[in-house]
């Protein structure tokens, strides 16, 4: 196995896809054979885990050889990675409101997404709903936005070796 330092953005990029395709898995899995369904937050942080899985993909096709591309993939996956982490950790504060603190239940995600403009929509989530507050699945004490925010964490390791990857290749 070659050495960390010398894996191309190719590298860096597939196992970052990779990851992101484990943890599209997990979530499909949860949903569709356990049964859990997802609330907006979670929707938002798979949207993240699909966004960075498109800058890896493209990445990974693309192959850059010199410092900018790898620079500029690192930079936009991290981007979408860090968007995982926020959203991710919200979900997780949320979850440790008392119950006279958390926000009552609003509209679902398809009715918001019908009649309220993007900007407006993505607030009213991120604000918060009482559904997103229900601790539906614990696996060894942890609630699954917990395990997404430890996901995001590891998938930070792709774009943060694509970075380092641009500081680091030789100028031509």
């Amino acid at each position: 196995m070659t050495s960390l330092r010398r894996w191309r953005v190719r590298q860096w990029s597939l196992a970052g896809l990779a990851f992101c395709v484990l943890m599209m898995g997990v979530a499909l899995f949860l949903e569709h054979v356990v049964g859990l369904a997802p609330c907006p937050l979670c929707i938002f942080q798979r949207v993240a885990v699909l966004s960075a899985a498109a800058v890896f993909l493209v990445a990974a096709l693309h192959d850059p050889a010199g410092r900018l591309g790898a620079g500029i993939y690192g930079a936009l996956s991290l981007v979408a990675v860090l968007g995982g982490v926020g959203v991710a950790w919200r979900h997780l504060w949320l979850q440790s409101l008392p119950a006279d603190e958390v926000p009552s239940c609003g509209p679902s995600l398809d009715y918001m997404m019908d009649i309220l403009p993007l900007q407006e929509m993505i607030s009213m989530v991120l604000s918060g709903s009482g559904e997103c507050a229900d601790i539906d699945f614990l696996f060894l004490g942890i609630s699954l936005p917990g395990w997404t925010l430890v996901g995001f964490l590891v998938l930070a390791l792709a774009p943060l070796g694509l970075l380092y990857r641009s500081w680091s290749v030789e100028r031509h």
